[in-house]
């Protein structure tokens, strides 16, 4: 571990004593928590899915991959006004936005959005690794002249950690980039924060572990914590259990877990909810995404309980995300109850479209108050 690794680990405890976590038999109290990697969609779906995570959380990352996706300024602000008015009137809740790198990005746009407030980070999908993604990154040579000016004025890239090459296999496809890209990446700009999003294998979760806290971090979802790649053909094919990246062996699961319990303040909650309506993930060409917003916290809290990790929760869900994107840690708390209850086997948008949410039909021991 850094000097700068073992002075923020050592902040991050120091205020999570101050702050008295509570971890009784019954309740666990803390910092409300934020969401550092969020997929709203938009119009319908979005109103329908956005009182969910402000429900949960104070801050969310939104990701751009809208169609079109959210490539400048003007778009970004529109974007952000639609979906304050899908929050609740008695919500504390503010979306952070994120622009869509692609390969003609203008630096001098970014630095004026990062400036006025409306962007918090950008994202880099490489092109055709996930959902809405074709009009994303070809070549990472393309972009280093936008990455060195976020480098310069601080502005985290926030990176889908894939490449695309069809001859990888797609289980692989997290660790070949870390070799090609991004290590090479952070050693030629070692200034530039770097998210590396949802990660899902021992081999990111080491690459982060080594890196210096004050620049790399990483999310971790809580379905990658609960699922591996065996789930997904259990009893059949699981649709609502496929994502990208995808769940992988039941090693790399435990080292996400070990990594997310750690109180390592490089990891910190993203959920990557991504919701699609039933109807297109059940379909012969099903989408990638798991919606886990309305379980989120109860998933992760029964993960760390499983750990023997709770009063490290707090840590990975409140503290260590601020601290990285450089934002002060919110004031109010939630509780989370020890109660068991039924997630629902569905959710009605209000469209006509159903979502089915993670952990459909299954029962939780944790649930928020209120």
């Amino acid at each position: 571990m850094t000097a700068t690794a073992k002075r923020l680990s050592l902040d991050r405890a120091a205020e999570t004593c101050e702050l008295k976590t509570m971890a009784q038999n019954d309740r666990i109290t803390i910092k409300r928590p934020d969401d550092w990697h969020v997929h709203f969609r938009d119009e319908a779906m979005m109103r329908a899915v956005v009182p969910a995570t402000a429900a949960q959380f104070g801050r969310a990352i939104v990701m751009p991959n809208l169609v079109p996706p959210v490539t400048d300024t003007a778009a970004a602000e529109a974007y952000r006004d639609r979906i304050l008015t899908a929050i609740p009137d008695a919500a504390d809740f503010t979306p952070l936005m994120a622009a869509y790198l692609t390969d003609e990005t203008d630096p001098e746009m970014l630095r004026d959005g990062a400036e006025k407030g409306v962007f918090s980070a950008v994202k880099l999908y490489p092109a055709g690794a996930t959902t809405n993604s074709a009009s994303g990154v070809t070549d990472i040579a393309n972009v280093m002249p936008v990455l060195d000016v976020m480098q310069e004025i601080g502005l985290p890239l926030l990176i889908h950690g894939e490449v695309t090459d069809p001859d990888i296999d797609i289980f692989d496809r997290e660790a070949v980039f870390i070799d090609r890209i991004l290590q090479p990446l952070t050693d030629k700009l070692p200034a530039l924060k770097v998210v590396f999003e949802h990660v899902t294998t021992k081999e990111a979760v080491d690459f982060v572990a080594a890196g210096d806290a004050s620049r790399l971090g990483a999310t971790i979802t809580a379905h990658h914590l609960v699922i591996n790649r065996t789930d997904i053909f259990k009893g059949g094919i699981r649709p609502h259990l496929y994502c990208l990246p995808i769940a992988k062996r039941e090693a790399h699961r435990q080292a996400l877990r070990k990594a997310a319990t750690s109180g390592d303040p490089r990891y910190f909650l993203g959920t990557d909810t991504a919701p699609h309506a039933r109807h297109l993930k059940e379909a012969a060409c099903g989408c990638a995404g798991i919606y886990s917003a309305p379980v989120a916290l109860e998933v992760y809290a029964t993960v760390f309980e499983e750990e023997d990790a709770l009063d490290k929760l707090e840590a990975f869900a409140s503290l260590n995300g601020p601290a990285f994107y450089g934002l002060p840690v919110n004031e109010t708390t939630v509780t989370l109850k020890r109660e068991s209850w039924q997630v629902p086997q569905s959710i009605d948008t209000g469209s006509g479209d159903a979502l089915i949410p993670f952990m459909a039909g299954e029962t939780l021991g944790w649930k928020l108050e209120g």
